[in-house]
């Protein structure tokens, strides 16, 4: 670490004039150390570049997070947990470096349960045919709808399919989902990693990193740009705001003067989708989930559960679910989740599942103050809206994040690849 690095961390606490002098000399802080703010710094280390990596949480890796609660032997991503589109997502040649263990996206699921009872061969027949020609009814056909008026056409099992594709997929309902920007997500090979959480903080572990120290506002009105964080002011030549959009919609960061008119519009077209996971740890002398395979539970008027079974072999299940019903189930609180995936694996298991339940995990990231959401979603009619927030505000604010990742939005591999881009233009801007 150079002395001008070490003269920065030691006085963060400090008031902007004092840290003034250092910040004319091209100091860049990052917001966030997510996969977007961890490759922003570590381009601009790599690119000689002075700079400060702040975060509001007490860890890195942001939405990307493997969850240790349920006990070393059962633990499950509670974020991130694919590296899609593999081809070209620069987090798959680490993965392979770093010999994790990670296998292809499974299939169908085994088992479909409908308001507690075994699906009919009807009703899975139904099922089947309506994911089939998904894909043609979604891609768009002028004007910017949503997945739900897209899949109206192929009829209710259409209807249906393209809701459990947009819930259990996004995190969102379908009605809420721009067609056209969900056409521009990129597609490829999808590798399910053994932590991927893990995976991105050993990456970036050796990266300086101001933990617990959340930013409460940013003051842009001079060439300096002055951050208040909760340890104090800091100063900077150019910031680089990697927070989710769910935290900047929420005003939990005040701009001084407010965002130019189309970075509000941007944001004004984006929002969080509400992706929920409920890990379940089993006692594996009562049930052994691997052998059971997948699951999905459907019960009217309630939550549409995917339970991934024995993940990597451990004695846990992981239920999924998204949409408004996750949101509430979010706001009813832990204790509540966790009773609600205990009864629904109970209705799949049958008497299996007496007392097989040991202890849960709600990863409810739509209550999270500082991800308020799981991932980024453009609403319909608002498709450019990425593009949009690129564009940096008073050749001084820099924005990145998977929201702003094109057809790599909501993935740490697009996060990654956008965190890059924008210390990139930060570098060009200062003229390093």
């Amino acid at each position: 670490m150079s002395p001008t690095r070490r003269t920065i961390l030691a006085s963060a606490v400090l008031a902007a004039p004092a840290l003034r002098a250092v910040a004319r000399g091209g100091t860049v802080v990052v917001i966030g150390a997510g996969a977007a703010g961890l490759a922003a710094a570590s381009a601009l280390r790599a690119a000689g570049q002075d700079f400060l990596l702040i975060e509001a949480r007490d860890r890195i890796g942001g939405r990307a997070f493997t969850d240790r609660s349920l006990g070393p032997d059962c633990r499950f991503d509670a974020g991130a947990e694919y590296i899609h589109w593999a081809e070209r997502n620069p987090w798959a040649p680490v993965a392979r470096a770093a010999g994790v263990r990670f296998a292809q996206e499974g299939g169908w699921a085994r088992t479909l349960t409908i308001d507690g009872r075994p699906a009919t061969e009807a009703e899975n027949a139904n099922r089947r045919a309506g994911f089939s020609g998904l894909d043609a009814l979604l891609a768009p056909k002028g004007g910017d709808t949503s997945l739900a008026e897209a899949a109206r056409a192929g009829g209710p099992n259409a209807e249906l399919a393209a809701a459990g594709l947009s819930r259990l997929s996004l995190g969102e309902d379908p009605e809420r989902v721009s067609a056209v920007d969900y056409d521009r997500l990129w597609s490829g090979t999808d590798l399910w990693v053994d932590g991927y959480g893990d995976l991105v903080a050993r990456h970036f572990a050796d990266l300086p990193v101001r933990l617990g120290c959340p930013v409460r506002a940013i003051d842009w009105s001079d060439r300096i740009v002055r951050i208040e964080t909760a340890d104090g002011t800091l100063a900077a030549a150019a910031v680089i705001v990697t927070v989710p959009v769910g935290v900047l919609k929420a005003g939990a960061i005040r701009f001084t003067p407010r965002l130019p008119d189309p970075a509000e519009a941007a944001l004004d077209g984006l929002h969080m989708g509400a992706y929920t996971k409920i890990g379940l740890r089993l006692d594996p002398a009562k049930v052994d989930p691997a052998a059971l395979g997948d699951a999905v539970s459907v019960f009217t008027g309630g939550p549409t559960l995917y339970f991934e079974m024995g993940p990597f072999g451990r004695a846990i299940a992981v239920a999924n679910l998204g949409g408004d019903l996750a949101r509430d189930l979010c706001r009813a609180g832990e204790p509540a989740a966790i009773a609600l995936a205990t009864e629904r694996l109970g209705s799949i298991l049958g008497s299996k599942a007496q007392g097989a339940v040991q202890a849960g995990r709600l990863a409810g990231w739509w209550t999270d103050p500082h991800a308020r959401g799981s991932y980024s979603i453009v609403a319909p009619g608002h498709a450019e809206a990425r593009d949009r927030l690129r564009d940096p505000v008073g050749e001084r604010v820099f924005f990145a994040g998977e929201a702003l990742a094109g057809g790599g939005a909501m993935t740490v591999g697009g996060a990654t690849l956008d965190g890059a881009r924008a210390a990139r233009d930060v570098l060009k801007v200062l003229g390093v």
